[in-house]
């Protein structure tokens, strides 16, 4: 993955009268990355968004998208943005082909690489085999293909996406996850969506905004560790008295989830997996289950919001 960084917001806030929709936030992305913006409704999520693509201005921070300044050269830095809204802006009535050598032309791509472009986004997001038909007359997963390709069409440094998958079956859905993988490789996308699994499968890094306020910013890796519960399931043939478990070396609760059934607690640097299994062995517990436990990306998700608002 390159280095270099093709979008960086510098100290973002943007007020709606006297509310301060988003707080003092801070971030970059890098050539090659996927990064999933994640947050509640009324998080601020859809400002930052409108701010990053320039249809909204922030009243301070700054944004520069591949190094060019966004609010002294809007004109410039948007050419190197392409943009798809949670509803694509198609024009139904024209064919794929059409609506895509439209869009070259709003884009200022030169007259003789304008055929050009239009037959790479085409192929690109597989829709050479409709490019005569009527958009209006595709299916919801075409459609959306058809505005991916408008948000690349110029080969833009930084491609944002709000909610690509939304309203999609689920082979649809598979179909444009592997194509914005692969239009990853060439440019950097920002991710905007309410399906926690698609940050999972897609992103390399991951946002959460709440309050307008970015709670974490941070790789899939790091989410991942955030994920681990700390906690054993266990469960002997027999009940035992909580206390036995207690005394193992490194665990600090024990949660009784039905007679022979349990759930261990223990401090994160000191995991007693092994102390555990010998004690089994040589007291003779007959141990019928031992299972870590893993947080869902939901509850991590809950868990970095619900501490945001009780420090408030």
């Amino acid at each position: 993955m390159s280095n270099k960084i093709l979008l960086e917001a510098s100290q973002l806030s943007r007020y709606f009268g006297s509310n301060l929709a988003v707080d003092d936030v801070s971030f970059s992305i890098s050539q090659g990355e996927v990064v999933g913006f994640l947050g509640p409704n009324g998080a601020g999520k859809s400002t930052t968004m409108r701010m990053l693509t320039g249809n909204l201005a922030p009243d301070h921070g700054e944004i520069r998208i591949n190094d060019i300044d966004l609010l002294d050269q809007p004109g410039l830095a948007k050419a190197h943005i392409g943009y798809l809204p949670e509803t694509p802006p198609l024009y139904k009535e024209l064919t794929v082909r059409e609506f895509l050598r439209f869009c070259a032309r709003l884009n200022q791509i030169d007259g003789k690489q304008q055929h050009g472009a239009v037959e790479t986004a085409m192929a690109r997001c597989g829709l050479s085999s409709v490019a005569q038909r009527l958009i209006g007359n595709l299916s919801k997963g075409f459609q959306q293909r058809v505005g991916i390709a408008q948000a690349i069409i110029h080969s833009p440094a930084v491609v944002i996406l709000d909610e690509p998958t939304s309203g999609l079956d689920p082979i649809q859905i598979r179909e444009i996850r592997q194509l914005i993988r692969q239009i990853a490789d060439e440019h950097s996308v920002i991710l905007s969506t309410h399906i926690l699994p698609e940050v999972q499968m897609l992103c390399d890094r991951v946002q959460i905004i709440s309050q307008g306020q970015l709670l974490f910013n941070d790789t899939i890796d790091e989410l991942s560790l955030q994920m681990q519960a700390h906690t054993l399931l266990v469960e002997f043939e027999q009940p035992l008295a909580a206390d036995l478990l207690k005394q193992i070396e490194g665990i600090t609760s024990v949660e009784t989830i039905h007679p022979s059934r349990y759930r261990l607690h223990y401090r994160p640097e000191h995991n007693p997996t092994q102390a555990l299994l010998s004690h089994a062995v040589s007291n003779n517990w007959h141990l019928t289950l031992l299972m870590p436990e893993q947080r869902s990306l939901e509850d991590v998700f809950m868990k970095i919001i619900q501490k945001e608002n009780a420090d408030v």
